[in-house]
């Protein structure tokens, strides 16, 4: 824009796109569903009626690809990473086996319908704009449907082989608890007996952090500033046990070392072991632990960090957060509260919900009564998808399903803003020529080929694009490209928007390809190139099958 490339008019335009405003709309109507938790409930009838990794994989993932194609991805493996983790510790099957394919299910099943995912709404946007009829709701189910089918069948017979048999972080500290967790006990000489925490200095340790106090059979946990020593106080602490001797060095306090200590000595009757991804939205981003006062924010004080799978060996509260980081946390009795309220970061671990945080379960049949509503009246032309969300979201306002402090909470503003953004880099890209350019290159070397080397051509490019940027940015970058290949080879236009949403949603050679193969990540235990083994096969068989039916239905 500053540059005259395009118009100030040209830079905000994804601001009002059609497409955008309703995937704000459709977090909402998502967010009433998924508050509910029927998803979840109807999920883990079904789960304890399952034994082996093949046919709980079949029996789950099914209706999984089937909610995917309705609502928003991210929450739903949010919401059933921590069920899944439960019932493979139950039956003695690692958790790494069904986390990856939990996050490629549910990005399969967003390619069935227009709302399946932003990235289809996106290229919807861009087609109405382009002044084309656009998708009607169940058409890129076309490809969509045989996709997640050849998915499923390729997971549950090669691909959970193909994972590794990783321990979650929780047992990998339980294992090494030594390697986390100090004890000091307080003797009658620690010239601080009855001051507070802050006054003795046990808040600004080098290396080490007081997570609990060990008092009788009574334990302090997460441990306030104001929190006053006692003689005989056992101190827990986290972080570089290897700098230990620095409290050594303090009068009075004497390090144990024939303790027992380990994760299930910390826990109390109102407290609870959790670990937790951190978000792609999250406000504690780029923010040491400190900084971002976590313990008072969220009553829980953080035992170990792990980053790609590594322990990150510092000072707990010098640690400096990123997406998709995995942390241990001793919670207290308001933590179920505080992280209801906030977007920060993702529970990996089932929790034990109070009665009063415990949704209601009318109010989520009504939300997905509305819900199939709309899609029945966009079905059959009555209503345009941006329409029938609009009113689906004043139908749970005005039923009080939710109320708009609910709906604003379910809106991802950074994913909106992300997508609203990219539609000025398209029209740069249409604009300076560079589209006609890649077309004109793209198209030398593949169309001696024939049209089929052509659409893998095009899919590949997308691919790449969405691997190393995001989603809705590779659908709006080779949009342009693709409908001046259409225009120079006189094809369906159509085809190529299927080809391009497909491809821009069908990420799964890398972690950072679709934002919940990031949220499975740390809890699967899993390496870079555990997603390059998984992915790279159903990376191939859905190029393949996609070319050859948007070939088959739109081109030939």
């Amino acid at each position: 824009m500053l540059t005259g490339i395009i118009t100030e008019e040209e830079a905000l335009e994804g601001f009002s796109n059609e497409g955008t405003l309703t995937v704000a709309l459709l977090f909402i109507v998502a967010g009433a569903i998924q508050k509910s938790g029927i998803i979840e409930r109807s999920l883990i009838k079904r789960l304890k009626k399952g034994k082996t990794i093949a046919g709980t994989m079949a029996k789950i993932f099914l209706p999984v690809s089937g909610f995917s194609a309705f609502l928003n991805n991210t929450p739903i493996v949010a919401a059933l990473t921590p069920i899944l983790r439960k019932w493979c510790e139950e039956n003695k099957i690692p958790p790494s086996k069904f986390l990856i394919p939990l996050s490629y299910m549910t990005v399969l099943g967003g390619t069935i319908t227009l709302m399946g995912t932003s990235t289809n709404l996106v290229v919807q946007g861009l087609m109405l704009k382009q002044g084309m009829e656009g998708f009607s709701l169940f058409e890129l189910g076309i490809v969509g449907v045989p996709i997640t089918i050849a998915g499923l069948v390729y997971l549950i017979t090669i691909g959970y082989r193909l994972l590794p048999n990783n321990k979650s972080i929780k047992e990998t500290v339980q294992e090494h608890s030594r390697e986390y967790l100090a004890e000091m006990v307080v003797g009658s000489d620690f010239p601080y007996l009855n001051q507070t925490v802050q006054v003795a200095g046990l808040r600004q340790l080098k290396g080490l952090y007081l997570i609990e106090i060990i008092r009788g059979n009574e334990k302090i946990s997460p441990v306030k500033a104001t929190t006053k020593i006692q003689k005989g106080d056992r101190l827990i602490f986290t972080g570089l046990v290897s700098t230990i001797a620095e409290l050594q060095q303090i009068k009075g306090l004497t390090l144990e070392t024939g303790t027992d200590l380990s994760l299930d000595t910390l826990k109390n009757g109102n407290t609870q072991l959790v670990e937790a991804v951190v978000s792609h939205h999250s406000s504690l981003l780029d923010k040491t632990i400190k900084q971002a006062q976590f313990r008072s924010k969220y009553d829980a004080a953080v035992i170990a960090v792990h980053r790609n799978q590594e322990r990150i060996q510092s000072k707990i509260g010098d640690i400096v957060l990123k997406p998709g980081d995995t942390l241990l946390l001793l919670c207290g009795s308001d933590f179920m509260n505080k992280f209801k309220q906030s977007n920060d970061f993702y529970v990996v671990t089932p929790l034990d919900t109070p009665v009063a945080l415990q949704e209601d379960k009318k109010k989520g049949w009504i939300a997905i009564g509305i819900l199939l509503a709309m899609i029945l009246l966009v079905t059959f032309g009555v209503l345009s998808m941006f329409k029938a969300m609009s009113l689906a979201v004043v139908l749970l306002l005005l039923m009080k399903v939710i109320t708009p402090a609910d709906a604003k909470q379910s809106i991802q503003f950074d994913v909106l803003l992300l997508i609203a953004s990219s539609f000025g880099i398209g029209t740069a890209v249409l604009k300076t020529g560079t589209a006609e350019w890649i077309a004109d290159g793209l198209l030398k070397i593949a169309q001696p080929l024939g049209v089929i080397a052509v659409l893998f051509f095009v899919y590949l490019l997308t691919n790449i694009f969405t691997e190393l940027l995001s989603n809705s940015a590779a659908a709006v970058l080779m949009f342009p490209i693709a409908m001046e290949i259409a225009e120079k080879m006189s094809i369906n236009s159509t085809g190529l928007a299927v080809l391009i949403a497909i491809a821009a949603s069908a990420a799964f050679i890398t972690p950072i390809g679709y934002q919940t193969h990031l949220i499975v990540y740390g809890p699967g235990g899993y390496r870079f190139m555990d997603y390059v083994k998984v992915g790279t096969p159903l990376n191939i068989i859905v190029m393949i099958i996609t070319v050859w039916i948007v070939y088959l239905v739109w081109i030939s």
